[in-house]
């Protein structure tokens, strides 16, 4: 298993539309899921131990994000048939066991994984209002390990700054994590 960090962020990319179903048994699109001071995508999979590893975590931030004004979803976009643990049924599962406030969703023909030059799993992308990327980075410093107690929260820190002021932190730390699964 290969880990794999993300380019830095391209700041003011803008982010491409999709319509997607989600394990909530609704469609989302990009219009759905932003919220008043933006949004972050996390293209997760069920089977990553990064993912595994930092899922409270995740939750814990998506929720207070939420309360922020920040709109929050999840995109699955492995290839199921080699990966057949992050199949959509499975997904619900994952989903509801780790008590995911936000929509969890499939990309099953990896478009939308493509669009946004997605690369592993977590792999964070977190827009201000108007859709401009700013932040793309970690959620912590944990990867796949224990948190430690005094860990900064690097996603939710910045994305509350764009929430504020509509631009992220000049400093990032790319994410790490599992390479994308792509169907071949």
């Amino acid at each position: 298993m290969a880990s794999l960090h993300p380019p830095l962020c391209d700041f003011g990319w803008h982010a491409p539309d999709f319509d997607l179903p989600g394990t909530d048994g609704q469609r989302h699109t990009l219009a759905s899921l932003r919220g008043p001071k933006g949004l972050v995508i996390v293209f997760i999979c069920n089977h990553c131990p990064f993912v595994q590893a930092i899922a409270a975590r995740l939750v814990r931030d998506a929720r207070d994000l939420q309360a922020k004004g920040i709109g929050f979803a999840a995109i699955s976009s492995n290839d199921v048939v080699s990966y057949p643990e992050d199949g959509f049924v499975e997904m619900g599962d994952f989903a509801r066991h780790h008590g995911f406030p936000f929509p969890y969703l499939f990309d099953e023909d990896q478009s939308v994984a493509r669009a946004y030059g997605a690369v592993c799993t977590p792999d964070f992308f977190g827009f201000n209002a108007d859709l401009a990327l700013q932040y793309r980075g970690r959620l912590d410093d944990t990867g796949r390990g224990q948190p430690k107690p005094d860990a900064r929260r690097e996603l939710f820190e910045a994305m509350v700054q764009v929430a504020d002021t509509g631009r992220g932190p000049a400093e990032q730390i790319a994410s790490i994590g599992c390479s994308l699964k792509w169907k071949v």
